[in-house]
Parts: C-alpha cells; structure tokens; sequence
C-alpha cells in the first residue's frame, strides 16, 4: 500500500526552506548571489565547467524560476556551451506539450518564423509568459540546428489528476504513460511537501491526488524522453538538456530520478534561484546552484 500524504508529512519533518532539505550529500553551503558554485567544491563556476562536467552524462537538468531574464539567459549559455564542446545537445522544454511536437520539427528544420511558431504550438495559451524570457533557449537552439522537444503531456491530464487522482483520468491518458507511476519514493514526496506548504483542512486524499499529478507531471516529461531515445539511434555524444521549473529537477528527485530508475543513463543537475543576499542550500540540492542577484519582472 501506498502511504498518504497525510502520514508522511506528519512523519518527515521538512526544514522551512524547500532548499535545505536533508536529501543527498550531507551538510549546508552559503552560495553566493550572481554566480553560479559548484556543489561539491564550492567554487565559482562557468557554463564551460558545466559541460566540462557534462562529459559521460547523458542528461543536463537546468531547473529555472520561470520567466526570471538571468535564469533563461544562463540556460542558453549552458546549451551553448555543452554544444562547444562538441556534444549532440537535444534540448527538451516543459513549456510546450506533446500534441506540438510537429511545429517544433519543422521549426527546427528551419523552415517557420519565429510569429509562426508561436501562433502554431499556442504559445500564450500553452504556457503564458511571454516568450522574449525563452527566446535566448530558442536562439541557441536555432543556432546550432539543434532538436527541440516538448515534454509537457497535455495540461488537462495534470489538471484532472489533481483533482481525482489516476481513476479520474481518460483512457487516452492512461494508454500514453506508464504503468508504474512508482508513488512511494519518501524523497519526492518530502520536497513536494515542502514546495507546495501546508493545507489546513485539505483531506488526506485531496493531498494524495496533488502529489499524484505531480508525479504524472515528472513521469510523462520522463516519457517523452524516453521514447525519444528509442525512437532515435543515441549518438554517444548525445546529451539531452531538460529545461523545467526548479521543482522538476531538485535533489535528483524529479524528472532525473524518473529517467534514472528506467536505467537510460546518469545526468547532472543546475538549480537556479534568485536572492539579493548569499542563500543557505543543501550540498545535496543539485550540482550546481546558480542564484541570480534579483528577481526580475515576471518571474
């Protein structure tokens, strides 16, 4: 049986940061504003010791703050990097869903403006903020003639799981992902816990469908991943480069440890935050933290 929600929280006792959970390497690091540390060594460190870092890894998980300038602009430099070093980067957004990946083919290949692929993948209404933020990512991307993938499975999925778990969702879901959503990992569930805050009044089994479709959130980028390098010959310089949300990647605990226990190969991680102040993060919070100096407008 599954635990709920309910009784992990009441025995996982989660710090008041999401950021300084007890979840891999032991210990705590006060990591400076405007620049990206390492989290093994503790050094400042560039886009080029990323890919430098890269070499062997199959994936590169860039968690972001959505929308934040310094955040998309530093993720475009990573990609850039990473294909410097002569690595066959594929990048993957959670910005877009599934039912695009046509338009982005043919974006890729070249052949559709920029107001063309906007209007055709429904940018605003797929993911809202304003796509001057991602535009860096794109432009490496184009520079480079690399693949682009949409991770994201289709909204109304997350939306109905979250609101009547897996029995809610429509056979079509159900047929697209798979069978073993794997509920239990302690891990996961203690940085949903602290991500998400306290519900006072929320019932253990609405809590218990929110963590549901965050797992099917994590999974379904995970399969789209998946079946992409079955689809395709791996190249073994290829390097999958996942673009998502902070909340995606941290502590090895999202998407990579989905990709991980299918057996597809290891990745390292980039978390990226925002303070005016050094923040205080645990070791085990990615690879590397990178902590732009502000938040910007619309992040």
């Amino acid at each position: 049986m599954v635990p709920s929600l309910a009784l992990i929280c009441a025995l996982v006792q989660t710090p008041g940061s999401p950021y300084e959970l007890p979840i891999g390497r032991p210990g705590t690091w006060l990591v400076s504003a405007g620049r990206m540390t390492d989290m093994v060594t503790y050094a400042p460190s560039t886009p080029d010791d990323v890919a430098r870092a890269a070499r062997g890894k199959k994936f590169v998980f860039l968690g972001e703050s959505h929308a934040t300038v310094p955040h998309q602009q530093m993720q475009a430099s990573i990609i850039d990097a990473l294909a410097r070093s002569g690595r066959k980067v594929i990048v993957g957004l959670e910005m877009l869903q599934r039912p695009k990946q046509a338009v982005l083919d043919q974006w890729s290949r070249g052949g559709m403006s920029e107001p063309d692929l906007l209007q055709k993948v429904d940018w605003k209404t797929q993911w809202g903020y304003d796509f001057s933020f991602y535009r860096p990512i794109f432009d490496v991307a184009q520079k480079h003639a690399m693949p682009v993938l949409a991770l994201n499975v289709p909204r109304d999925w997350v939306r109905t799981a979250g609101k009547g778990g897996l029995t809610s969702l429509p056979q079509e879901a159900k047929n697209q992902l798979p069978a073993d959503m794997e509920l239990s990992n302690l891990q996961h569930r203690s940085v949903f816990q602290a991500l998400i805050g306290a519900h006072p009044g929320m019932s253990a089994a609405a809590l218990d469908n929110m963590y549901f479709a965050q797992v099917l959130w994590d999974e379904g980028m995970a399969d789209t991943i998946a079946r992409h390098m079955q689809a395709n010959r791996q190249d073994p310089t290829t390097v999958y480069v996942v673009v998502a949300g902070s909340g995606h990647v941290m502590y090895g605990q999202g998407i990579n440890y989905r990709l991980h226990r299918r057996g597809l190969g290891d990745g390292l991680s980039v978390v990226m935050l925002t303070s005016k102040e050094p923040l205080r993060v645990s070791n085990g919070l990615a690879d590397y933290v990178y902590v732009s100096p502000m938040a910007m407008p619309g992040s």
